[in-house]
């Protein structure tokens, strides 16, 4: 028999089913034996009444233990008295298809870091497994979006021959003898894609970086959404469009799982006005110092503390979550960075601050070959490791620019997740390569 589906056996009243699933709770009474049974879109409680040793049915619930894997066969039945969804179902057919040792190593109580070690486990949990539908969902609205605007699907090269961007916290490996760099960052190949004459590119893939950080944003591996748009008439182009890729994200999260969302983790998904806040950098900064943050007026960046209290001050002047940080001095910003002709000590850049944490950071791009290698110079560093790079700019480079989203933290923020440990599928951290 065809297996159905929890959530669709209330299209199947007073018939006889086949449902496959995990034994979720047991509740073996005297004359009653309740199972309830869970599968990836919900769950069914099963009630029999025991009927003597020879039941097989009475005998298999009796052996069963939690989290076995199952396949029951029997009739769908109205009971109002049943709070998963009013209907349960009357087994004719019990199958045992793998049993799961009894003793679960991990409970709900289980903290964090053993919760990892046996993430398959933890994943069966609806709460749990469902940043991974939300997460299927944020993409398939990327995807959507970028097609529309008309930007083309790029998989770039995650080995390297030098190290991306700054060359700093990369992972090396052997690569037949000769060191290799695992990719920071798609930035080189989108700018690259973009001399190549494709107008707008996009990418949702792996990004390694080999940083020392033990924070609840950060990871060694996680998955970044790269977009680079040519032929833009400044930075203002490439904050529009996140703001128009963040807004289909968030709506189509919340049509599709808004009132999961709800009753699984208490929140409810906003669907953000455009246009986002803008700040500047300066006037973050001095903002910021005349509530007190970084008494001594050293920062030229902000810090942790100083992306939460700029958050909550937008917010409370706004009502916006979200805040674009614009105009970063030169001094912390890559070398590629285009700097305005009105002052050359700041870039054409942003970061985009979601609920005091930073999920975006974006750049229109120098798109002239003499000025970025003056601004590479000026950064001391070495021109001859980037010559394939620079060599796209010496044939007719177009006005550019993009953005790097990464997407566990904003499934983080958007489900309000303590940690990117729980938007991940498999988390890797400093301390973590299993499972």
């Amino acid at each position: 028999m065809p297996r159905t589906l929890v959530r669709d056996l209330s299209e199947h009243l007073g018939e006889r089913v086949t449902v496959h699933g995990w034994i979720d709770t047991l509740r073996l009474q005297r004359r009653m034996q309740f199972v309830v049974l869970r599968d990836h879109t919900g769950r069914v409680q099963a009630a029999h009444a025991r009927a003597g040793a020879d039941d097989p049915i009475e005998a298999a619930f009796e052996r069963i233990t939690v989290e076995s894997a199952v396949r029951i066969t029997g009739r769908v039945v109205a009971n109002e008295t049943v709070r998963l969804g009013g209907l349960e179902l009357l087994p004719e057919r019990v199958e045992i298809l793998s049993a799961a040792e009894p003793g679960l190593p991990i409970d709900a109580h289980t903290g964090p870091d053993r919760r990892l070690d046996w993430r398959f486990l933890d994943l069966r949990r609806p709460d749990r497994r469902l940043v991974l539908d939300v997460q299927t969902t944020a993409e398939q609205a990327m995807r959507r979006v970028t097609a529309a605007e008309g930007f083309t699907e790029l998989h770039t090269p995650k080995l390297m021959g030098t190290a991306s961007e700054s060359g700093a916290e990369v992972f090396t490996v052997d690569y037949f003898g000769r060191p290799a760099y695992l990719a920071q960052s798609p930035q080189f190949y989108k700018q690259m894609a973009i001399a190549a004459g494709i107008d707008r590119v996009f990418e949702i893939g792996p990004v390694f970086r080999a940083e020392p950080s033990y924070t609840s944003r950060h990871a060694t591996e996680f998955t970044g959404v790269d977009a680079e748009l040519a032929w833009i008439d400044g930075v203002e182009d490439v904050m529009a469009f996140e703001e128009r890729l963040l807004r289909a994200v968030l709506a189509d999260v919340r049509a599709e799982h808004g009132a999961t969302i709800e009753e699984l983790l208490g929140v409810e998904v906003t669907v953000p006005e455009r246009p986002f806040p803008r700040i500047t950098m300066a006037d973050a900064l001095a903002r910021l110092r005349a509530r007190g943050w970084d008494p001594a007026g050293t920062r030229v960046d902000l810090d942790p503390e100083g992306e939460r209290a700029l958050s909550a001050l937008i917010a409370a002047e706004t009502g916006h979550e979200f805040v674009f940080v614009t105009r970063f001095p030169a001094g912390i910003r890559p070398f590629y960075h285009l700097r305005p002709d009105d002052d050359p000590t700041v870039t054409e850049s942003f970061d985009l601050l979601w609920k005091g944490v930073e999920i975006t950071t974006g750049a229109q791009r120098e798109h002239r070959h003499d000025r970025l290698l003056a601004q590479l110079r000026e950064k001391g560093m070495d021109a001859a490791p980037l010559a394939s790079y620079l060599d796209c700019f010496r044939y007719g480079m177009p006005p550019h620019g993009g953005l790097g989203l990464g997407l566990s933290r904003l499934l983080m923020l958007l489900l309000d997740l303590p940690s990117i440990r729980d938007a991940t599928f498999l988390f890797r951290g400093p301390h973590r390569l299993a499972p």
